[in-house]
């Protein structure tokens, strides 16, 4: 037998305490009618029937007791076996427990009509001892009932545990995606610089390399940032690949007021960024412009980011998706989005014309 979280078990008798006050509530409200129409003056048997039901409450709790350790007792079968051993269960208990009933009944009756003598009537008592199986067997299916929705919950309970763990995994898996050409392509330099004895500027190319990747490793992959801190973010990134492209690189940066404070998550847009100076500077024999705006549209936030490309790479509407990487850096930023908003969560890129390439992120407008 498994344990049961405490929690658990006090909630299941807190909901089986509410369940039979409504029970003996519903009970009494139907046998009042039932006396009234043989004959018989609720009220004058009111008091009768409230101390009748409040002894067999006490039995009704051991009955719901003894099926709950049982139903714990069961857990690792499967629901339908489980369920066809409560229901027998239930059927026997009931009818144990009808003679108490009835007997508790007689002897409530022979204190009301006290000192009038009440007659033993086995036809009267076997009637009420069915009556009063029907009673416990009917609150037996209810809690059964009951125990069942338990097990439903805390299973949706452990499956929305599960998924928003796996969904946390799969965001950090994306987020620490560093793409390796980046990190070869700065090693690379560095070595450059170190053969070329610029030591000064090859030291603080690997400074920035660590402060930039000890950020990026810190942050939680599930916390929103705003726009302004993202590019701010970006600075290390942007500070590595100025030494390498400081006199073919121009970044314009065009933000709403509004939109400086809008939240993205964090490090959206570093594909984006790496992408654009990767397949527009890296590959560009001349100065290639990197223009970022964002904007609020029609209560959603709408980022763009535009770069130069070398011309023979404008034959198409969509870049190379496969060696070149393209597809990658965006595909993941693209899996984010719909990880993180579903379907409010939009990408797009492609040429806009000849030599320009753009890439548009689509997201609910949040701001700080």
């Amino acid at each position: 037998m498994s344990a049961i979280p405490a929690s658990r078990a006090a909630e299941i008798g807190s909901d089986a305490v509410k369940l039979g006050l409504i029970y003996w509530i519903c009970v009494f409200v139907f046998s009042s009618l039932l006396f009234g129409l043989l004959g018989v003056d609720p009220w004058d048997s009111a008091r009768g029937k409230i101390a009748h039901y409040a002894s067999c409450s006490l039995i009704i709790a051991a009955l719901g007791f003894a099926l709950y350790l049982t139903h714990r007792a069961m857990n690792r079968f499967s629901s339908c076996h489980t369920l066809a051993v409560l229901g027998v269960l239930s059927f026997v208990f009931s009818f144990a427990a009808a003679p108490l009933w009835a007997l508790i009944g007689y002897e409530i009756a022979r204190l009301c009509t006290a000192p009038q003598p009440l007659p033993f009537n086995a036809t009267d008592f076997g009637y009420d001892m069915v009556y009063g199986a029907a009673i416990f067997f009917g609150w037996s299916c209810l809690f059964i009932g009951k125990l069942f929705d338990h097990d439903i919950r805390e299973r949706e309970r452990r499956l929305a545990a599960a998924r928003e763990e796996a969904l946390a995994a799969h965001m950090r898996a994306l987020r620490y995606q560093v793409n390796p050409h980046f990190l070869f392509n700065t090693l690379n330099s560095v070595a450059a610089l170190v053969e070329e004895q610029q030591n000064g500027r090859a030291q603080a190319m690997v400074l920035q390399l660590s402060s930039f990747l000890r950020t990026t490793l810190t942050l939680d992959p599930l916390e929103d940032v705003t726009l302004a801190d993202e590019l701010a973010l970006q600075e290390g990134y942007l500070a590595i690949e100025r030494e390498r492209f400081s006199d073919r690189m121009a970044l314009t940066i065009d933000l709403s007021d509004d939109a400086r404070e809008a939240l993205v998550p964090s490090l959206i847009l570093q594909p984006l960024i790496e992408n654009a100076i990767k397949h527009g500077v890296g590959r560009h024999a001349g100065p290639v412009e990197v223009a970022l705006t964002a904007r609020r549209e029609q209560g959603r936030l709408r980022v763009t980011l535009e770069n130069d490309v070398p011309p023979h790479e404008a034959g198409g509407d969509r870049p190379d998706t496969g060696a070149a990487g393209i597809g990658v850096g965006l595909t993941n930023v693209a899996e984010r989005l719909r990880a993180r908003f579903q379907k409010e969560g939009l990408v797009s890129w492609g040429l806009i014309r000849p030599g320009r390439f753009r890439v548009s992120l689509d997201i609910p407008w949040r701001a700080a």
